[in-house]
């Protein structure tokens, strides 16, 4: 049994003791904490919270503790049921409400659920935030509300429909272009919510031939909910057996977006949001951010363009930070994740799906060939075990030493840059390890990169 309290969420499984995992007695603690800190700090009128949960088989459960436990905080709760992740921001944004709750442990499997928090631009905490909130939770400095300061629950089940209209409305997304171009599509959606919201929205873009797997919201995942290659064979034998088009795979709270190619192979995470800026540039040039941690590939097509690109420290929050102070007209994450600020701050597969096929229809290629218009880079991630007793900050102090000829970037870990590749190094905050992302050209240049490196710190540890 696991319970993860970070900056981010409130991460466990279900089941076991109180304090060991996602128990109803944690999901109230830090409710009530999270509760707490939108009191202090929002600065709505209303006291109104929206909550919206996937589809995994404890949601029921976790929703109800969450609703009442805001509403015994004396928070009104507009509960929007089964939605996205990104529906659920756009829906803080469309009530005007002082924050909300999703509860989704997005691609983590069946047995985990979470508490995701939002402010009221519907846009995750920041760290300072985060920390807040546990301080809050672990001293208890919560109260309930009285009996006549009680909220209320009000059921509202039209965001999907909404969030759905906005792509629509979006200057970049072609309905007509679309629907002129007769695509066949297969969809993955994990028995989740994108079941739901992703063959509504192709039916809206004007796709009328679908093949939906995977796409009845039960909670039971057919597959580890994860969109990586050895979790999605069955999807990309779809894809190539029906004849489709292409194929779109979503996590289970849909933030995440990656596309089969229409002979059954991976476009490539990473270059969903890639293909995706390299549209959105060609008709409002601008700039563009992902983080440390995502393809060059962006940095290149971006560079292309005539447009400058900054690199985040990782996580979603950090990204949006930066792409606001740039003025950043499109940006994301290497894990399929798009960020498309005319629709709002946040991941979201619905407006992937929408832009993609828009440039699809109008390039007049087949997925295969457009794949080939971007830089080929391989992505190996391994990692360093350490002793418990090791000070791992100093640790990193010695690698910028060792590798200060190079272009060092420590906003987040120590990233090194090399002339036609990159390390990432970052320390876990909750185990004894160094994550080591490397990116080259080729599967074997990127794994002999990596593996040369940790080789290096082991070394340094001896």
């Amino acid at each position: 049994m696991t319970l993860i309290k970070s900056i981010s969420g409130i991460r466990g499984t279900i089941g076991s003791h109180p304090g060991e995992a996602l128990t109803p007695i944690d999901i109230v603690k830090f409710t009530a904490a999270f509760a707490a800190f939108i009191e202090k700090t929002t600065t709505r009128k209303n006291r109104l919270m929206v909550v919206g949960r996937d589809a995994r088989i404890s949601g029921g459960m976790v929703c109800d503790i969450v609703v009442g436990t805001l509403m015994a905080m004396g928070f009104d709760v507009v509960n929007i049921g089964l939605a996205s992740t990104p529906t659920t921001e756009m829906a803080v944004i469309g009530e005007e409400a002082c924050g909300g709750l999703i509860l989704t442990a997005s691609h983590n499997p069946a047995q985990w659920n979470a508490l995701k928090m939002l402010n009221e631009h519907g846009e995750f905490l920041n760290a300072e935030e985060g920390a807040q909130v546990l301080a809050i939770a672990e001293s208890r400095s919560y109260t309930f509300a009285p009996v006549d300061k009680l909220g209320r629950e009000f059921i509202n089940t039209t965001y999907n429909r909404r969030h759905i209209e906005q792509v629509l409305a979006l200057d970049l997304v072609d309905v007509e272009a679309i629907r002129k171009a007769n695509f066949k599509v297969a969809v993955d959606a994990v028995n989740s919510v994108g079941g739901v919201v992703i063959p509504e929205l192709l039916i809206a873009l004007g796709v009328t031939n679908i093949i939906e797997l995977n796409c009845v919201p039960t909670g039971r995942f057919a597959h580890l909910p994860e969109p990586i290659p050895e979790n999605l064979t069955d999807i990309s034998r779809l894809v190539r057996d029906s004849d489709a088009d292409l194929g779109f795979v979503v996590d289970p709270d849909v933030d995440r977006l990656a596309i089969i190619m229409e002979d059954g192979r991976m476009f490539g995470e990473e270059n969903t949001l890639v293909s995706v800026a390299d549209y959105v540039l060609s008709h409002t040039p601008g700039p563009t951010v992902s983080n440390l941690s995502s393809s060059r590939a962006l940095h290149d097509i971006t560079l292309e363009h005539g447009c400058t690109y900054t690199a985040s420290a990782v996580g979603e929050v950090n990204v949006t930070t930066e792409m606001k102070r740039t003025g950043a007209v499109i940006g994301g994450e290497g894990n399929g994740g798009v960020i498309y600020p005319p629709l709002h701050y946040g991941r979201d597969a619905l407006v992937g799906v929408a832009l993609f096929l828009t440039m699809l229809a109008k390039s007049d290629r087949k997925v295969s060939e457009l794949r080939r218009k971007y830089p080929y880079y391989s992505i190996y991630k391994t990692k360093v075990e350490l002793s418990p007793s090791l000070n791992v900050d100093a640790l990193m102090e010695t690698v910028k030493e060792r590798f200060k000829d190079e272009k060092i970037t420590d906003i987040d870990g120590v990233k090194i840059d090399f002339a036609d590749s990159w390390v990432h190094l970052r320390k876990s905050n909750t185990e004894p390890i160094i994550r080591v992302y490397a990116e080259a050209h080729t599967d074997f240049e990127a794994k002999k990169l990596g593996d040369s490196v940790k080789n290096i710190i082991l070394e340094m540890v001896k």
